[in-house]
């Protein structure tokens, strides 16, 4: 462990926050604003805010985006103030932004769906850019989903070392890729945070088995805040916001609507089970290397 590890909390209590945000950036923000005050209450180390929390279908994500390529932008200073304020950790959901993890600006009128975490004093302490693109045809209202018309997947994966553990990040449609879990786990992570904005139709057959199966097949907590409502854009979101156990259990949930759930995290129990079943060590037959 070096001087700058972060010695986890024995049994860290965590809020997720469900959301049905708007297009508009500034309701969205008052509402996010009540909904981490609620969250970070009572001892709670870290907070996770959904997929697009500040703006959902908005047809102005450049725009948007422009306003935080720096650190001062608008929707990242609500998430410092807001960590500053509580003194928890937030885990930022995602918001669009013009400029790539090494700086480079973005010209091809694409954004990156990058997804921010902050600790207690505020200080940013890993970025990760949404990997997957959603590009997909659902029985819905919308139909089809052209992620990758407005948004540049991103390549790199992300551990950050934390009070409740060590975290790997991921959003959404990223869940349907268990060699990215695979490779997080690899790398040391305890948990994996999936912010969501799954469709109704997709997240009903899917959503449960697929957060239960990439917390099972690496003994790691799942934790997915999530939209789930009927949006201002029209879009329908699945909702559902969990924490899946590294047993599978589904140890906390909701369904429709704004929520805020809270659960202990166990470590100990994490690290148990993976003594005793040890997957680690087949991995070494070739199909992960």
């Amino acid at each position: 462990m070096t001087e700058d590890s972060v010695v986890p909390v024995e049994k860290p209590t965590i809020g997720v926050i469900q959301m049905v945000s708007s297009q508009r950036v500034d309701t969205n923000l008052k509402r996010a604003e009540a909904l981490i005050k609620e969250a970070a209450s009572e001892g709670v180390k870290a907070v996770f805010l959904p997929e697009n929390f500040a703006a959902l279908g908005s047809t102005q994500t450049r725009s948007i985006a422009e306003r935080e390529a720096t650190d001062k932008g608008p929707v990242r200073q609500f998430l410092v103030e807001q960590a500053q304020r509580y003194g928890c950790w937030i885990f930022g959901g995602t918001l669009p932004v013009p400029v790539r993890l090494d700086g480079t600006h973005i010209d091809s009128g694409r954004v990156r769906a990058a997804s921010f975490v902050y600790d207690g004093a505020g200080r940013q302490i890993g970025r990760y850019d949404k990997r997957h693109m959603f590009d997909v045809d659902v029985d819905d209202n919308q139909k089809s989903y052209r992620e990758s018309d407005t948004f540049e997947p991103g390549d790199q994966l992300v551990v950050v070392d934390s009070p409740i553990g060590q975290v790997g990040l991921s959003v959404c449609y990223d869940i349907r890729f268990a060699d990215l879990y695979r490779a997080l786990f690899l790398r040391g992570a305890e948990c994996f945070a999936v912010p969501s904005a799954f469709t109704t139709v997709t997240g009903e057959a899917h959503f449960e088995v697929l957060m239960r199966a990439r917390a099972v097949e690496n003994f790691s907590y799942c934790i997915a805040s999530c939209q789930g409502g009927i949006h201002d854009s029209g879009r329908m979101t699945h909702g559902h916001s969990m924490v899946v156990g590294p047993w599978g259990d589904i140890i906390a949930s909701c369904t429709e609507g704004e929520s805020v759930i809270k659960c202990k995290l166990d470590l100990a129990s994490l690290h148990e089970m993976r003594k005793e079943i040890p997957i680690e060590s087949g991995f070494k037959y070739g199909f992960h290397q």
